[in-house]
C-alpha cells in the first residue's frame, strides 16, 4: 500500500487508538481527570505520538521525518513511563495498564520499523 497521506501510516493509525484509550481511561477514574498536571501531561503525550508522525510526513524529507518518528517514539516511552504512575496512584488496574502498555509498545515497534525502513530507503524523498 502506498502512502499517500499520514493517515494512511500504519504507526499513526494505531497511536490515534492510544488516544482514544487513554482520554477513555481518564474519564474512567475521578481521582485521574482531577489530577490535572498529571492529566494534561499523559494526554499530551499520547497526542503527541501522532503529531510527530504527521508533521514529519508533511515535511517531505526522509531526515526530517526520520527526527519526527524519533521524537514520537520518545513519546511513547514517556507515555509507558507515565502509566506506572497512573498504576501505582491507583488510576488504573494492573489489566488496564497492561493494555495500554501493550499498544504504547506497538506504536513503538511499527515507528522503529518505520525508521528502519525510511533508513534504507534511497527512495524519492530527498535527505
Amino acid at each position: 500500500m502506498k502512502i499517500e497521506r499520514f493517515e494512511d501510516i500504519k504507526a499513526w493509525q494505531e497511536a490515534r487508538v492510544l488516544v482514544k484509550m487513554v482520554y477513555d481511561a481518564v474519564k474512567s477514574d475521578k481521582g485521574f481527570s482531577s489530577d490535572y498536571k498529571f492529566r494534561e501531561q499523559i494526554q499530551s503525550a499520547a497526542v503527541s505520538i501522532m503529531s510527530n508522525i504527521a508533521e514529519g510526513f508533511s515535511r517531505r524529507s526522509k531526515k526530517e521525518f526520520t527526527q519526527f518518528l524519533f521524537i514520537a517514539k520518545g513519546s511513547a516511552a514517556e507515555v509507558q513511563s507515565q502509566l506506572y504512575v497512573a498504576l501505582d496512584q491507583g488510576y488504573i488496574s494492573q489489566e488496564k495498564f497492561n493494555e495500554l502498555y501493550s499498544k504504547s509498545d506497538e506504536i513503538a515497534r511499527l515507528i522503529s520499523g518505520f525508521i528502519q525502513y525510511l533508513l534504507g530507503l534511497k527512495s524519492s524523498l530527498s535527505s
